[in-house]
């Protein structure tokens, strides 16, 4: 995905997700996991968002939640995955032949064309986890970043066009749903490696520290794959300057508030990251932190909202 220093730009959901065909009724179209929003990191349609948006939010999740469920599914061959998952894009786009298995897709249309939303933020998402069915190592930084931009970055400017926000807010939320999703992949490092041989761990970035793929499989961290892990996290906080900014860059004190809550719970588990190994031990939020983070950031996201990403 990346020549020299060029940037490889994320290929467009058009180009991932084309020409799928019908799918029978017979086929299995979903393959849920039992996750659910509960099982999530950061706050999924939370109550600080207008309550007349929320089952709108939902929707968006429980469409969000099939296609992931069908990308990590280790029971199906890459080929199944990419079928189901063009089958979903297809449907959420209108095209014909795609019935009630679909119903998420379909709901999913349904509400954006009620709230005048771009089915392209569902499109992006088919499109990463095609991406998923393909590749399951990342070169370098700028891959990283260009899978970030179809896997993570669509769900902040969903959000930001629900709510009617400017889309030059859209750096700053793509920053922090960026953010989101590395620490995510830093968290799973060890899961992802074991259960599904996936590494968004930067492939050149290991070679430069002395470390291998096979050091994810440890009951800890090598020295090499802990340096690797920092420039990793060095990179989330780089972003993070952006990321900071959102709340102020937004209109609706509603989702500036939500957007300062995960401002704060992205900086602490930055944090927690830097002082814990993910794989000897999980890593994640605790109640406190979720508590006080929250209080902080309502707070923070009602004044902030409206006064510019400069403020």
């Amino acid at each position: 995905m990346k020549i020299l220093m060029v940037r490889a730009m994320p290929q467009s959901a058009e180009h991932v997700i084309a020409d799928p065909e019908p799918s029978t009724a017979s086929d299995a179209a979903e393959t849920p996991s039992g996750k659910g929003a509960g099982d999530e990191n950061f706050p999924v349609g939370s109550f600080l968002l207008p309550k007349a948006l929320r089952p709108h939010v939902a929707t968006y999740y429980a469409f969000a939640r099939a296609i992931d469920d069908i990308a990590d599914n280790p029971g199906l061959s890459p080929e199944q995955k990419i079928k189901r998952l063009r089958a979903f894009d297809a449907a959420l786009n209108g095209e014909p032949g795609y019935g009630d298995d679909y119903a998420k897709a379909h709901r999913m249309r349904e509400s954006m064309a009620a709230t005048g939303v771009t089915t392209k933020h569902g499109s992006d998402l088919v499109a990463a986890f095609v991406l998923d069915a393909e590749k399951n190592r990342y070169a370098n930084w700028d891959e990283l970043l260009g899978y970030c931009e179809l896997s993570a970055n669509p769900v902040g400017r969903y959000l930001l066009d629900l709510h009617g926000e400017d889309k030059s807010g859209y750096r700053y939320s793509d920053a922090l749903c960026t953010v989101l999703q590395i620490v995510n992949h830093l968290q799973d490092c060890g899961d992802d490696r074991r259960e599904l041989d996936r590494v968004y761990v930067v492939g050149d970035w290991m070679a430069e520290e002395g470390a291998v793929i096979e050091d994810l499989d440890r009951e800890a961290f090598t020295p090499g794959m802990r340096r690797v892990a920092d420039r990793m996290l060095y990179g989330c906080e780089t972003l993070m300057i952006d990321a900071r900014k959102l709340p102020a860059a937004l209109k609706s004190k509603h989702l500036a508030m939500e957007s300062a809550v995960i401002v704060r719970l992205a900086d602490r588990l930055i944090t927690l990251l830097r002082k814990g190994d993910p794989l000897a031990d999980r890593v994640s939020l605790s109640k406190l932190d979720f508590a006080a983070a929250g209080l902080a950031g309502m707070v923070a996201g009602f004044f902030s909202a409206g006064r510019g990403a400069a403020a």
